[in-house]
């Protein structure tokens, strides 16, 4: 059996990390398909997945960063973007509902995101990946 020495940290701690970590990306990966079906009234905040995980949101966060080195806000705006980019190329949706499916009430609040992650508004974005 091996043996371990102060400074390393112990293999069970590892493990739980791995662990919190791909229950995270599954349950943020389910929470992004009930959005696009229209089944989530909301987007998730770091509270919403730790709850679910059972425990605390700081603890989602922080073990987040070692084993994926992201955040829950960061993980979820990245999966977004993929999402919308996707939408915007593969169909003809307008930006309006393509916000929608994200839980973006206001259109323009949808465009300021997907502006600020890009640098281009996504009718901008959907003209050139055309």
């Amino acid at each position: 059996m091996k043996t371990e020495t102060k400074n390393q940290i112990p293999t069970k701690v590892l493990a739980r990390k791995d662990e919190i970590a791909a229950n995270f990306v599954h349950l943020a990966e389910q929470h992004l398909a009930d959005l696009m079906s229209g089944t989530a009234p909301k987007r998730f905040h770091a509270s919403d997945f730790a709850s679910r995980l059972f425990i605390h949101p700081r603890h989602l966060t922080t073990t987040l960063r070692l084993a994926i080195n992201t955040s829950v806000c960061d993980y979820m705006e990245e999966r977004i973007l993929e999402e919308a980019q996707k939408l915007l190329k593969e169909t003809n949706l307008p930006v309006a509902e393509i916000g929608q499916r994200f839980a973006y009430d206001e259109p323009t609040n949808f465009t300021k995101f997907f502006k600020s992650m890009t640098g281009i508004t996504p009718l901008q974005y959907r003209k050139s990946a055309v």
